[in-house]
């Protein structure tokens, strides 16, 4: 039996409700077995320092992260886990082909 899969894209800032949804929505999901797969774009890039998400990558989930995004908002990306990827749109558009379920936190 093939594994369920559950893409998520984040697009806004830490500051918006969006990035705890995310964080509930992954970790109901990692419980339940499901291969989560999370990609942050946009403000959505300015969350990545938040240790929630490397908590939640020890549980199982794969991180993409926009490399262009983070150019543009500044966000340093010289110390990333090496768990996490840099990327482009090309990731999310597998992502988003590759999984049953896709949600966007816009």
């Amino acid at each position: 039996m093939a594994s369920r899969k559950l893409g998520l894209l984040l697009s806004t800032g830490p500051s918006q409700p969006n990035v705890n949804a995310v964080v509930r929505v992954c970790e109901a999901a990692l419980r339940q077995g499901i291969d989560v797969y999370l990609y942050l774009i946009d403000e959505g890039v300015k969350s990545l320092p938040d240790v929630r998400f490397t908590s939640l990558i020890d549980n199982g989930l794969k991180m993409s992260v926009c490399a262009y995004g983070c150019h543009q908002h500044g966000v340093s990306t010289g110390d990333l886990d090496s768990r996490i990827s840099l990327s482009g749109l090309v990731v999310l558009s597998g992502i988003i082909d590759g999984c049953d379920r896709f949600l966007a936190f816009t």
